[in-house]
């Protein structure tokens, strides 16, 4: 059966992660809260941003910006976007 979270991003009962996304009280906290569909999604926004704006996963403040970016994105906040980006018509 397939583990259920109440997605703070979606503010529904969604299919929740597999396991934790990172080691620590963050990984937890995306675990409890934080639904499969919303992670995927943030992981293809999170890519595009990496690419786009060039960050270096090396250097200490694009990873911080990251993180940042991540938790606007997960809580339903504005995020950053890619520059000059225009989602594919559905």
């Amino acid at each position: 059966m397939t583990r259920m979270v109440m997605c703070r991003k979606y503010k529904e009962q969604l299919p929740g992660l597999d396991r934790p996304p990172y080691p620590g009280a963050k990984g937890e906290a995306i675990y409890q809260d934080v639904s499969k569909k919303a992670w995927d999604e943030w992981q293809a926004h999170q890519t595009m941003l990496i690419n786009e704006r060039r960050l270096n996963m090396m250097d200490t403040e694009d990873r911080k910006f990251l993180q940042q970016e991540m938790d606007k994105f997960l809580a339903g906040e504005d995020y950053a976007q890619a520059e000059g980006y225009v989602p594919p018509a559905e």
